[in-house]
């Protein structure tokens, strides 16, 4: 057995929990979680059944820690994990899943696959099993705080940018504000209009806020690899200068994976609760909103729907708040078939969007929101994620579909008063 082979079923053996044992235990291998997978509905392929991708890990819960598979083990009657059989099952792990949860919601004996194959992840990456692209947007991370390489000065010139567009002051290191804003690197460099849109809606509902010369990015390529230790040091980052600035909340911007770093899995990575809220752009929209401090002059009279980000609705229960805002902005707004906690995944969660290997599998599974787009017809599709919108653009052009993608933020401040 090699060195990063032994590391990795170390690691695997160290990721099987309590939960992890429990799941393996009780699944019945009805194969509903299929039906629920993307991957699997577009191809067809039974590989892509969410609980097969686990089969690894499951083997080596099942030789380590229950009585048949030790006692098979024992007696040289079982088959340990190869690294051959890692190599051939990464592709599985990394190319075809999102970690978008939908599977889990089906499981009829409460699995939660994502969280497993969040586990497998670990394993995977010490064991030397992970894409080259994710390899690498995680060691930029590390180094220079970004997935994509963006540092300070790149950020700095987008403000100056957005300032002379808008005349707007963008706040950097103000000690004292209420929130601070954090940015993913695709807002950055591909969307800087929503730091614009953040600032007039800001300014006209009496927001304080800051962003943070030492920590804006809020991407988290260790959540997205499978490698908590890299995951912790992201989020301690945050931490840090959320104390430094003294700030009340942070914002998660319109980035799935970022809210699922910060909000949910933040204090268990770090070890300690967060002495601040963290709360998603949509939520606190919306809380200006039912407030009355955002107020719109007109109104969007196209035909709107939604995309639900999985990581935020989904796996992070903000549903009905990008509706009630919708239900402000929008004259003409119709809900796709199977929309909110059971809409299907733009394809590029979870890193997948990172991974260029992955490219040709996630167009070929946008067929599935392509049907959703069929059903409503809709003259423009509005998101909350920078890593949605960036596949979901990718995927419409690829069918040959015009229909513009949104940002709900970006829309709302361009309708307001």
């Amino acid at each position: 057995m090699s060195a990063s082979l032994e590391r990795g079923i170390h690691a695997f053996k160290e990721q099987i929990d309590a939960p992890v044992a429990a799941f393996f235990s009780s699944c019945v291998r009805c194969g509903l979680c299929a039906e629920a997978c993307l991957f699997f509905t577009e191809t067809g392929d039974p590989v892509y059944t969410p609980i097969h991708k686990l089969e690894p890990l499951r083997r080596v819960w099942q030789q380590e820690y229950t009585f048949w598979g030790r006692t098979a083990k024992a007696l040289g009657l079982s088959r340990p994990v190869t690294d051959a059989e890692l190599n051939k099952w990464e592709p599985l792990v990394y190319d075809s899943c999102t970690l978008c949860g939908r599977c889990s919601m089906v499981c009829p004996v409460g699995n939660d696959i994502t969280y497993m194959i969040r586990k497998m992840r670990e394993g995977m990456a010490v064991a030397g099993h992970a894409p080259e692209g994710l390899v690498s947007a995680t060691r930029r991370a590390v180094t220079t705080g970004s997935p994509m390489g963006v540092k300070y000065p790149a950020l700095q010139a987008q403000i100056r940018n957005v300032e002379q567009e808008t005349g707007l002051s963008i706040p950097v290191d103000v000690t004292g504000a209420d929130y601070l804003l954090l940015l993913s690197s695709m807002e950055i460099m591909n969307f800087p209009e929503f730091i614009g849109a953040i600032a007039k809606i800001f300014r006209k509902a009496g927001v304080s806020w800051t962003l943070s010369s030492q920590s804006f990015e809020a991407t988290n390529s260790g959540i997205q690899i499978g490698v908590s230790d890299i995951a912790a040091e992201l989020v301690q980052r945050i931490v840090d200068a959320a104390a430094k600035l003294q700030v009340k909340s942070i914002i998660s911007p319109e980035c799935g994976h970022a809210y699922t770093a910060i909000r949910w899995e933040g204090p268990n990575l770090v070890g300690k609760p967060f002495d601040f809220k963290v709360v998603h752009i949509l939520e606190l929209l919306d809380e200006l909103r039912a407030q009355g401090r955002i107020k719109l002059g007109s109104k969007e009279t196209q035909k709107l729907t939604y995309h639900d980000p999985c990581q935020i609705a989904r796996r992070g229960g903000v549903v009905k708040q990008p509706r009630n805002l919708l239900d402000m902005v929008a004259e003409n707004f119709v809900e796709m078939p199977e929309a909110g906690t059971m809409n299907w995944c733009c394809g590029a969660g979870g890193g997948v969007g990172t991974n260029e290997r992955a490219a040709e599998l996630r167009l070929k599974v946008f067929r599935r929101k392509q049907s959703q787009l069929n059903a409503v017809k809709p003259d423009a599709l509005v998101s909350a994620c920078s890593n949605c919108r960036i596949h979901l653009e990718e995927g419409l052009e690829e069918y040959g579909m015009e229909i513009p993608v949104l940002s709900l933020t970006e829309t709302i401040a361009a309708h307001l008063e």
